[in-house]
């Protein structure tokens, strides 16, 4: 049976496919694997994991071919994992596009030459945000949590400047200009999308603070802009990279989030924090706003079938750079609620008896 056709199942993010990886991975009881673009400068540390063998680099100046995708694919089934899809393109290579800059009509060739070769190699999703990640801040100083651990964090009042413009910007951008670039993204790669097989999956901005941080426009800071996206260009090829940990930020009841989208969640960043814009921290998936067994149940409702993946995790004691320590854990703990849910459903309650 082909994983990626099954019900809810666990996953994870790695920019390194080397043996020693993929088995730790599929150790945990994991079945699906998302490659991590190349640009390390735009995720916080945990996921700057490459050791310079068995990768494979997404990025503006490395768009691998059909052989060397096919040849990644093949080295993760070898492991009895399935190469599900790309992580994320990075804001490198969409920047143009997002602010009408010279060079979009070349990187909007980048992306569909991209989305091509993935479905030629049967590598089935994209996953991409709308969001400067280099430009503005992901997160201002880290928190200590549960035992010592070390978690991202974000704090509105830390931010230097935040309503000046963004380094290299030389004007404020409008939500409208911001919309209509956005809208010749979507009509550009869809079409490609759909001849390929590939679906695209749209991130949440993180954080998703403000209208407008650094003249820059949020776009997909809120629940009704995801609907708005959805619609712009409507395509079965366009969904959610529903990230858990964002709508969480937002203060939204993630599992009315999950009702609310449903067929369209492509996969799920699940992940968790404490507290809501403009202040809040990551923690570990068991300790957050919401309780991870409804977010499941609601998926289940909801007929995902799909990879739920941790997305950041705290840095534990004795981590390396991928926090493979908290990743492992996050990985257990999540097959353990999903094993849970399932046993529920197949346990008859006294009415039904």
């Amino acid at each position: 049976m082909d994983s990626r056709r099954a019900s809810v199942r666990v996953g994870v993010r790695t920019r390194s496919l080397s043996t020693p990886r993929l088995q730790y991975i599929r150790q945990l009881g994991a079945t699906d694997v998302f490659v991590d673009h190349a640009d390390t400068d735009e995720e916080p540390d945990e996921f700057n994991d490459l050791d310079g063998t068995d990768t494979i680099a997404v990025g503006p100046d490395d768009v691998p071919s059909v052989s060397e995708f096919e040849n990644a694919r093949e080295r993760v089934e070898d492991t009895g994992l399935s190469l599900t899809g790309i992580q994320s393109l990075p804001y490198s290579m969409y920047g143009d596009i997002m602010f009408g800059r010279d060079g979009a009509d070349e990187a909007l060739d980048r992306i569909t030459t991209l989305i091509e070769n993935l479905g030629e190699a049967d590598i089935p999703i994209l996953g991409y945000q709308w969001n400067p990640r280099s430009v503005v801040p992901m997160r201002t100083s880290p928190v200590e949590i549960r035992g010592g651990a070390e978690a991202t964090a974000f704090d509105f009042d830390e931010l230097e400047a935040p309503h000046e413009l963004a380094p290299g910007l030389d004007r404020e951008y409008t939500e409208d200009e911001f919309w209509d670039n956005y809208r010749r993204f979507l009509e550009t790669v869809l079409p490609v999308a759909e001849r390929a097989g590939v679906e695209l999956a749209l991130h949440p901005a993180d954080p998703p603070v403000l209208e407008s941080l650094g003249g820059i426009p949020r776009l997909f800071r809120n629940a009704e802009n995801f609907e708005t996206a959805m619609n712009l260009v409507p395509s079965d090829n366009h969904g959610l990279k529903l990230c858990l940990g964002c709508f969480s930020q937002m203060g939204e009841d993630v599992t009315e989030v999950i009702r609310r989208f449903g067929g369209e969640i492509v996969f799920v960043h699940f992940r968790d924090v404490v507290g809501t814009v403009p202040q809040f921290h990551e923690t570990y998936v068991d300790d957050g706003n919401f309780e991870p067994a409804d977010a499941v149940r609601a998926l289940c409702d909801a007929g995902f079938e799909g990879a739920v993946i941790p997305d950041h995790v705290p840095k534990m004691a004795g981590d390396d750079d991928w926090r493979h320590r908290a990743r492992g854990f996050t990985v257990g703990y999540l097959r353990g609620v999903i094993d849970t849910v399932r046993s529920e459903r197949r346990t008859p309650t006294p009415e039904a008896e």
